[in-house]
């Protein structure tokens, strides 16, 4: 049975769920944000850094969080509006509820539920509400800032195994504001059989996917961890740029982005759009493992 408690995290309001296999930290008063993921009594495999990664007032700080899309842009000024209000908690079951404050600009209201159906895995269900009287349309973004080692790997099966089987990946040359530079060569990123790897160099890029298994793995032999990602993919739904994972690496290695999208719909007021993560913290094997053993531990 999961534990679930309130503490303070790093001087934050926070709530904790511990299981026997991990430890989940979220900040409250300044969120909602997964500040901490890792083993009960182990490292953060997340990273965390209030204050040290800013545009204007807003603060990235790392763990994990919801952002939103527009049509067309996976990426926007909206996307950066600063999200640091503090939230409420509501305590159920295996788990617990976040909400932050409605957003005055948008009138959107985001937030996420965190449970432990078995002591392995964490179900993490993100929502935006439209709290307004107009249409708002967009789409569910869940972005988790993890800490890589020196051997730490990342990978994401590829195809449905169909016979007219097909992934894309979207490389860019620089995006916001001139990230990037490294160019549409860069041998950090690879593709395997049927898997997309990424092995960090500290060359700051991104790759985006259509990857239909939608399964993004974090193989770190130095902690002994596999961290693995699964958000079910929408075939034809309308994905940034047709895409429904990405990758970023940061400058320095300082962090890797695993990032999971939803599909862009239109919401009407007083809906709700969700985005469902399903986490998994296993012992990490020698090798990293296969898209075959991926597919079979989401399954």
């Amino acid at each position: 049975m999961p534990n679930v408690r309130r503490l303070t995290f790093q001087k934050e309001r926070a709530v904790e769920l511990r299981t026997r296999d991990f430890r989940l930290v979220a900040v409250t008063s300044n969120g909602p944000r997964i500040a901490f993921f890792g083993r009960p009594d182990g490292e953060n495999l997340f990273h965390w850094a209030p204050g040290q990664h800013r545009r204007g007032q807003w603060d990235l700080q790392g763990g994990h969080r919801l952002w939103t899309t527009r049509p067309g842009a996976d990426e926007s000024e909206e996307t950066y509006h600063a999200d640091s209000g503090a939230c409420t908690v509501e305590v159920a079951g295996r788990g617990f509820t976040v909400t932050a404050p409605v957003d005055a600009a948008t009138r959107l209201q985001r937030g996420f539920r965190v449970r432990a159906p078995v002591a392995n895995r964490v179900t993490v269900e993100h929502f935006v509400c439209n709290t307004g009287p107009m249409l708002w349309s967009g789409g569910l973004w869940a972005l988790t800032c993890t800490a890589p080692r020196a051997a730490t790997t990342y990978s994401a099966p590829l195809g449905d195994g169909s016979a007219w089987d097909y992934s894309t990946v979207v490389a860019f040359r620089t995006w916001g504001g001139g990230h990037g530079g490294v160019g549409f060569e860069d041998p950090q990123f690879s593709t395997a059989r049927d898997q997309f790897v990424l092995r960090p160099s500290g060359r700051e890029n991104k790759r985006m996917l259509k990857a239909d298994a939608g399964i993004m793995a974090m193989h770190d032999p130095e902690r002994g961890t596999l961290f693995v990602k699964h958000a079910a993919y929408e075939p034809g739904s309308a994905y940034p740029l047709g895409t429904n994972l990405a990758f970023y690496v940061g400058p320095e290695n300082f962090m890797v982005e695993m990032e999971t999208m939803g599909p862009a719909v239109t919401l009407k007021p007083g809906a709700t759009l969700h985005h469902t993560e399903t986490w998994f913290l296993t012992s990490a094997g020698a090798r990293p493992p296969s898209s075959t053993a991926l597919r079979k531990l989401v399954s």
